[in-house]
């Protein structure tokens, strides 16, 4: 649904306008923080004010797929910045499996020469978890770039991220359809440093003690819970042990597990359309698993949970930190795969997947979920505290527990 746009966002809307059309500079960052509408201000400004349609003279992009869903839901269409600056091409590579040679076809990735002509815009949300790298790369295109992001959350693990610093305009107005929210009450408190007392906050928002939480009341939560955040690996580790014994699900994954990839692996592909690659954050259920013990190798059918479809095929993965908490083989190790007679026909390389019950808020940036329950473990994160409790309460969309 679209609301008329507040005072403060047509006022970045007037800027951004000027910006397009009178400004040489190449590049405008708008900042906002969580409820100030930054989705419902980049759609129109777009596609009102400047003219241009999505997904043919405008590119949106996110540095995830489940990023770009959350854009799509809004009725903006988009892709991963990934997709639209990378091409994949195939390169034939001969590697030695057991005193055999074998040529094995593996898709590598190479920056585009040039975009598609007709783009005139490049729109690039959640701003704040990309590298200072990848938007040179961007910048190289030579078209006008709107970054857009919250400067109040975690900054990339990997890389740095300047281009949030000094932004051209920052959104702080929440907008009328959020005044009575409470997750973003709470997040406006997590934002300052503010303490956030224990309570209630309106129907669907509870701050409680860890020691209250407990027995039918911790299960039920656990179990209802889209997703569980944490910031210690200790606590997810025992937190997903916990919600799997709740499920009286064995050892090793098995059909109807949650699990999330810890590894890019830009060579497979998550869709028949090969929009999204397997990427590390990604979540989803596995299906179908079965495992040759010997190797601690398994496969399975991997549906993301972002999509309404598995992946194209079978997904091979490195079961040994289900088997004893360590992964058994390095990156880039190959593997054999032979036809029905046993006769090799190329070779795959494994995947890394962890269950994804309870996840690091790191992991978890970038995507919503309806239903959220967060173990408040900011006080590791020392500097970083204010941001890392912000992040986790703003990836709720409508129900929140925080425990500490």
């Amino acid at each position: 649904m679209d609301y008329s746009l507040s005072s403060d966002q047509l006022e970045a809307e007037k800027l951004i306008e000027n910006w397009y059309f009178k400004s040489t500079k190449q590049i405008f960052v708008l900042a906002g923080y969580a409820g100030t509408g930054k989705t419902t201000l980049l759609r129109h400004a777009v596609t009102e004010a400047l003219g241009l349609v999505p997904d043919e003279s405008a590119a949106f992009v996110t540095p995830t797929g489940k990023a770009a869903t959350v854009l799509i839901r809004s009725g903006i269409a988009a892709t991963t910045l990934h997709k639209l600056i990378y091409q994949s091409i195939t390169v034939e590579e001969t590697v030695e499996l057991n005193g055999k040679k074998i040529t094995v076809e593996r898709l590598s990735f190479r920056r585009r020469e040039n975009i598609d002509k007709a783009i005139k815009l490049i729109v690039l949300d959640e701003a704040s978890m990309v590298s200072d790298e990848i938007i040179d790369d961007l910048a190289g295109f030579g078209v006008k770039l709107l970054l857009c992001g919250d400067t109040a959350q975690l900054p990339p693990v990997e890389g740095l991220c300047n281009c949030l610093k000094s932004p051209d305009y920052t959104l702080t107005a929440i907008v009328r359809q959020q005044l009575d929210n409470p997750i973003i009450r709470l997040s406006e408190i997590a934002r300052s440093g503010g303490y956030i007392p224990y309570g209630r906050y309106g129907n669907s928002v509870a701050v409680m003690s860890k020691r209250n939480f407990t027995g039918e009341r911790r299960k039920n939560s656990l179990l209802n819970a889209d997703q569980i955040i944490c910031g210690i690996n200790k606590t997810r580790t025992q937190i997903n042990d916990e919600v799997r014994a709740y499920r009286s699900l064995g050892t090793l994954p098995q059909t109807g597990d949650k699990l999330i990839c810890t590894q890019n692996n830009w060579e497979t592909f998550i869709d028949g359309e090969l929009k999204f690659n397997l990427v590390n954050g990604i979540i989803g259920t596995a299906h179908d698993v079965f495992y040759d013990m010997d190797k601690a190798i398994g496969f399975m059918q991997f549906k993301p949970d972002f999509l309404n479809e598995f992946c194209p095929e079978a997904l091979p993965f490195d079961a040994g930190i289900f088997i004893d908490g360590n992964y058994r083989y390095k990156r880039g190790d190959y593997f054999e795969k032979s036809d029905e007679n046993g006769e090799p026909v190329g070779a795959f390389t494994l995947n890394r997947f962890e269950y994804g019950y309870c996840i690091s808020c790191h992991k978890a940036q970038g995507s919503e979920f309806d239903d959220v329950v967060v173990f408040d473990e900011s006080y590791a994160f020392k500097e970083d505290r204010n941001r890392w409790l912000y992040t986790a309460i703003t990836r709720a969309r409508r129900r929140l527990i925080i425990l500490r």
